[in-house]
C-alpha cells in the first residue's frame, strides 16, 4: 500500500496519573521513527491531561502536556479534531474514574474518531462504557480485576485487540506491536520493517502472541504432564477440579500426581493449587472493590473466613490488611506526585 504525502493522522495521547512510561514512549517513537524513513509528517500528536498540568509517570517522570481535557473536547468539533485518541495509564488505574473523561471518549468514539489505550488503559476505556461486547486487551496482571469489574467486556491476554475503531494493547513492549500494526494498515509492509530495523526490533508479534513467557520457561519445568495440570488449575480457579478430577483429565493416578509435583515444584498438588488461587486472589484485592467474601467465592473458597486464613498463612497479613496496605500506597504515591 503507498500513500502520497498528505496523509496524515493526528494522534492524543491522554495521560493518567502514574500512566507507565514505557508503552508511552514506545508508542511514540514508533510513530517518529516511521516519519523519518517516510521523509515527511505523517503521524502528528499532542500530549494532554485533565487539567493541562504535567502529569507523573510511575517511574516519577512527569510529561509537560499540549492540552487539557476541555481543549480536548473544544477539538473535536473543529479542525483540530483527531484521527485518534490514545489513554495511557498505568498504576492504580481502578482510583481513576473521571465523568468528564468518560464523556469525551464516548464523543470522540461517536465521532468516529478511533480510540485506543497502553497497558491498564482499557480500565478507562470500559468504565466509559466502551468495551461492553468488544474485544480488548489488558496487561496479565491486571486481567483478573479487569474481568470482574467488567464481564461485558471481552478481554484477553493478548497483545493487544482490534475491534472495529477500538484499539487496546497491554503496555510493556506491546505498544510497538500495536502501533506497527496501524502503519502497517496506513503504509504496508515495506514500511513496518524499515521501523523494525530502526527499532533494532527482529519481527513484529501478531496480535495473539503471549504476554507472558510460556509456563515452561516461567516456571522451570519440563515435564509435560505437570505443565498440562497446571494449566487446567490456572483454567479453574473460581470451581477448584479435584484431585482426582485432574488425575482423570491427564491419565495419571493421584500418587503419581503427587510424585511428581514434589519433584518438579516441591510442594504437593494441593498446595500449589493453593497458591495460585490466592495470587489471583491478591490481584482482585489490590485490584478492585470487590467485597472480600466475594473475592473469595471467585477464587474457589466456601467461606470468608477459610479465605481469610489461608490467605494470612501464605501472606503474613489478612485479606483486609491487604487492602488496606493498597490504599496507604495510593495515598502515598498521590502526595509524591503533589509535591
Amino acid at each position: 500500500m503507498s500513500k502520497t504525502p498528505s496523509t496524515k493522522r493526528s494522534i492524543v495521547f491522554f495521560l493518567v496519573p502514574n500512566f507507565t512510561l514505557l508503552p508511552f514512549a514506545g508508542a511514540i517513537e514508533t510513530l517518529r521513527i516511521a516519519n523519518r524513513m517516510l521523509g515527511y509528517t505523517a503521524y502528528e500528536w499532542r500530549i494532554a491531561s485533565a487539567d493541562g498540568e504535567r502529569v507523573c509517570s510511575s517511574s516519577g517522570i512527569g510529561i509537560e502536556v499540549n492540552s487539557s481535557l476541555a481543549d480536548e473536547r473544544r477539538f473535536l468539533s473543529g479542525e483540530n479534531r483527531p484521527n485518534m485518541a490514545i489513554v495511557c495509564s498505568g498504576v492504580f488505574v481502578e482510583d481513576f474514574n473521571n465523568k468528564s473523561v468518560n464523556a469525551w471518549l464516548r464523543e470522540a468514539y461517536n465521532r468516529n474518531v478511533a480510540v485506543g489505550s497502553l497497558c491498564t488503559g482499557a480500565h478507562v476505556l470500559a468504565q466509559a462504557g466502551l468495551l461492553n461486547g468488544k474485544r480488548c486487551a489488558i496487561h496479565w496482571e491486571n486481567l483478573p480485576g479487569f474481568s470482574e469489574s467488567f464481564p461485558q467486556a471481552e478481554v484477553y491476554a493478548d497483545l493487544y485487540e482490534v475491534d472495529g475503531n477500538l484499539y487496546t494493547c497491554a503496555g510493556g513492549t506491546a505498544s510497538l506491536d500495536m502501533m506497527l500494526n496501524l502503519i502497517g494498515q496506513d503504509f504496508g509492509e515495506g514500511l513496518v520493517n524499515r521501523v523494525c530495523e530502526q527499532h533494532l526490533t527482529d519481527r513484529v508479534r501478531a496480535a495473539n502472541d503471549r504476554q507472558r513467557l510460556p509456563l515452561r520457561a516461567r516456571l522451570g519445568v519440563q515435564n509435560s504432564k505437570v505443565l498440562h495440570i497446571i494449566e487446567l488449575m490456572e483454567a479453574n480457579l473460581s470451581e477448584p477440579l479435584s484431585l482426582l478430577e485432574i488425575a482423570d483429565k491427564v491419565d495419571l493416578s493421584r500418587r503419581q500426581i503427587e510424585r511428581l509435583f514434589r519433584q518438579e515444584m516441591g510442594r504437593s498438588p494441593a498446595r500449589y493449587y493453593l497458591e495460585i488461587r490466592l495470587d489471583r486472589a491478591r490481584h482482585l484485592l489490590v485490584q478492585s472493590s470487590m467485597p472480600v467474601v466475594e473475592v473469595a467465592v471467585a477464587c474457589g473458597f466456601v467461606s470468608a473466613s477459610h479465605f481469610s486464613k489461608c490467605y494470612r498463612e501464605l501472606y503474613s497479613r489478612s485479606p483486609q490488611q491487604e487492602r488496606a496496605e493498597r490504599k496507604v500506597s495510593n495515598a502515598t504515591s498521590r502526595t509524591h506526585e503533589a509535591a
